[in-house]
C-alpha cells in the first residue's frame, strides 16, 4: 500500500471513529433532554439545601419566555459531553494504539483512564463541597431589612445558576488533569520532578492567579480550586518521579 493510500486510509478511519462518537453524544444529548428536568433538579439540589434551614421563601426566577427552555438544552448539553467524553477518548487511543508499541500501549493506558476520574473528582469536590460553602457565604450578604433601608435578597435566575455550576464542573474537572498533563510532559522529557521541585514557588503564584480566572470573585471557589491543585502538584512530582523510575526500566529492558 502506497503512503498516499494508507494516509487516506487512516484519515477515513479516524472520520469514522469521530463520527462514532459524536452520534453516541447526540443520542446522549437527546436522552438527556428528555430526562433535563430531573438533571437540572439534581444541579439544583446544592442550592436547595443550602437554603432550606433560611426562614425566607426560596425560589429560582427566569426572567424571559425562552429562558428555561434554553436552560434545558444546555443541561442537556451538559450531560451529553460529561458522558460522551470517555467514549470520545477510547475512539481516539483505539485510533493510535495500533501504531504504538506494546510497552506504549501499556504506559499510555493509565493516562486514559485516570482522565474521566480526575474530571469526576473534580465534578464531585464541585457538587458537595464548592457549591454548598459557596452559596452560603453569598447567602451572608442578605439582609433583613428595616422601616429605613430595604431588605437585600437573593432571587436567582435559572439560566445564572446553571451556568455558574457547570462552569465550575468544567473547570475543576478540566483543572484535575494537572498530574495527567505533567506526567505526559515528563514522558518525553519536557519536565523532571527535580525541574518541578524547584520550580514549585512559581507554580503556586500560577494556580492562586488560574483559580481566580475560572472561579468567581470569591475566596470560598477560589480557594476551594487553588488547594486541591496545590495538593495535585505535589502528587504529580511524586507520580513523575515513578514515571521517571519506569521509564529508565524500559530503556534498560529494551
Amino acid at each position: 500500500m502506497s503512503e498516499s493510500n494508507s494516509f487516506t486510509s487512516h484519515l477515513v478511519e479516524l472520520r469514522s471513529r469521530l463520527l462514532n462518537s459524536l452520534i453516541f453524544i447526540f443520542i446522549v444529548f437527546v436522552i438527556s433532554y428528555i430526562f433535563a428536568e430531573q438533571i437540572y433538579n439534581f444541579l439544583v439540589d446544592p442550592y436547595a439545601k443550602a437554603v432550606k434551614d433560611n426562614s425566607l421563601s426560596r425560589r429560582l426566577i427566569f426572567t424571559a419566555l425562552h429562558e428555561t427552555f434554553i436552560t434545558y438544552i444546555k443541561v442537556a448539553f451538559f450531560a451529553a459531553i460529561f458522558l460522551g467524553s470517555p467514549v470520545l477518548l477510547m475512539q481516539i487511543y483505539k485510533f493510535i494504539a495500533p501504531g504504538l508499541y506494546k510497552n506504549e500501549k501499556k504506559a499510555l493506558l493509565p493516562y486514559l483512564v485516570f482522565t474521566p476520574i480526575l474530571f469526576l473528582f473534580g465534578a464531585l469536590l464541585v457538587y458537595y463541597l464548592v457549591m454548598p460553602l459557596a452559596i452560603k457565604f453569598f447567602l451572608s450578604f442578605e439582609t433583613i431589612g428595616s422601616q429605613s433601608n430595604l431588605p437585600i435578597q437573593l432571587e436567582a435566575k435559572v439560566s445564572e445558576y446553571l451556568s455558574l455550576i457547570m462552569r465550575l464542573i468544567f473547570a475543576f474537572g478540566i483543572s484535575f488533569q494537572l498530574p495527567i498533563l505533567l506526567n505526559l510532559l515528563a514522558r518525553i522529557g519536557v519536565v523532571n520532578s527535580e525541574y518541578l521541585k524547584t520550580r514549585r514557588r512559581y507554580v503556586i503564584v500560577i494556580i492562586f492567579a488560574l483559580a481566580a480566572l475560572l472561579t468567581p470573585p470569591d475566596p470560598i471557589t477560589q480557594v476551594g480550586l487553588a488547594i486541591p491543585l496545590l495538593l495535585l502538584y505535589e502528587l504529580s512530582i511524586f507520580t513523575v518521579k515513578f514515571t521517571e523510575k519506569r521509564k529508565k526500566e524500559d530503556i534498560k529492558d529494551a
